[in-house]
């Protein structure tokens, strides 16, 4: 891949996690973002246990040569929550502009089961029409509140939300406006379908729609598990389902390969949430490190 194109971050979740704050409860804010740099990554996102206080967080993390890419933030229109959500939907625009990130990950949590005990494959939600018109007037609007600051917005699609699915991507998809992009996230498509191949056809399909990439790992014998015992998708992670880059059954060549192709310009952030007291945290990270630069070059 072309250096000059892409920047490397890593999500804080492996160092201590939003949905199970016990997993990393031990870790602290600077140890994560110091152990980061270490391992040689040069942005992040936001975590639980991050300052909020612009000046005092980039300082600390200008420290460390490490910048603010995007930070997770849950939208609500399914559930007609619109006006609450573009309120905080601002307050985050511009606290994350503050600390100079250009795009804005979203995730549709109306009646999202992953941080519940519901089976994560079995009792997954759906949305009617009526559901899906809401969501997308919602996300256009967010991308023209985002476009004041000259940002991006950005769709996770997420094991256990109402958008899961390479089907339900392409619903979503087709229904926004074109400066409404896709968050991609090679962990959860992969999760969701079990198949390099349907997770290669998402990004192929919306590559020139893709403003940032979560690349993330998985254990097949972990999701089998899940699967057979109808486990929630927290299980699965204390469990192990996700890892580095380079640790577990996806391939990531194509993926490289493919981004590189098509010029992909923009972030490319390792986010793999395991219990830290299985999986060291710095140690996964180098690990992760070292399977990008072996097989992407940089």
């Amino acid at each position: 891949m072309k250096a000059e194109n892409v920047k490397l971050g890593i999500a804080p979740i492996g160092w201590t996690n939003d949905d199970m704050p016990d997993l990393g409860k031990e870790n602290t804010f600077e140890q994560c973002i110091s152990e980061m740099a270490l391992a040689g990554f040069t942005g992040c996102e936001v975590g639980n246990k991050y300052p909020r206080d612009v000046a005092f967080l980039k300082r600390k993390l200008n420290a460390r040569g490490i910048q603010i890419c995007n930070a997770w933030f849950s939208t609500f229109f399914v559930d007609g929550k619109k006006e609450e959500t573009i309120q905080e939907f601002i307050k985050h625009r511009d606290f994350l502009h503050e600390m100079g990130a250009m795009v804005i990950g979203c995730s549709e949590q109306s009646r999202s089961i992953q941080g519940t005990t519901k089976s994560v494959f079995k009792e997954k939600p759906s949305f009617t029409e009526e559901e899906w018109q809401k969501l997308a007037d919602g996300y256009n609007e967010l991308a023209k509140l985002a476009e004041e600051k000259g940002m991006k917005v950005c769709l996770h699609h997420h094991m256990g939300t109402g958008i899961q699915t390479p089907a339900e991507i392409d619903k979503y998809m087709s229904m926004v406006n074109a400066n409404v992009y896709l968050l991609f996230d090679s962990g959860h498509i992969y999760y969701s379908e079990g198949s390099q191949q349907a997770m290669i056809k998402v990004l192929e399909k919306y590559i020139d729609r893709i403003c940032h990439v979560h690349l993330k790992d998985v254990r097949d014998d972990v999701v089998a598990e899940v699967k057979e015992k109808s486990l929630s998708f927290l299980e699965g992670v204390r469990k192990g389902t996700f890892t580095v880059p380079g640790d577990g059954v996806i391939d990531f060549k194509p993926i490289f390969d493919i981004l590189d192709k098509h010029n992909y310009k923009g972030w490319m952030v390792v986010e793999a949430e395991q219990d830290p007291a299985i999986a060291n945290p710095f140690e996964y990270a180098v690990k992760g490190r070292k399977y990008i630069k072996e097989t992407a070059g940089i």
